[in-house]
């Protein structure tokens, strides 16, 4: 094999083992961080915030009808398990 081509080939390979190397750290050191963050620093529970306090709905009366105001509600909370916000509602 012609030794500059062997070269490339080496230098190629090196190059593409240090890419690996260098975003598995990453990918490590980033889980790592999140764990750590989660762990000793939880944040509140937005959930018991959103069942606690009633969310304000803004939408047109006009054009919107309670049963449909009632039936997007429940598809937002079946979609989104209870956790989904309803912050306004227009029509496009």
């Amino acid at each position: 094999m012609d030794p500059v081509l062997s070269q490339a080939l080496l230098v190629l390979l090196v190059g593409m083992i240090t890419v690996f190397v260098i975003l598995f750290l990453v990918v490590v050191t980033g889980q790592t961080l999140i764990r750590f963050v989660n762990r000793f620093f939880p944040g509140e529970s937005k959930l018991a915030d959103s069942k606690s306090k009633p969310v304000p709905v803004f939408y047109d009366e006009d054009n919107i009808s309670k049963s449909k105001m009632v039936a997007i509600i429940a598809a937002v909370e079946a979609v989104t398990n209870g956790q989904g916000k309803i912050s306004r509602i227009e029509k496009v």
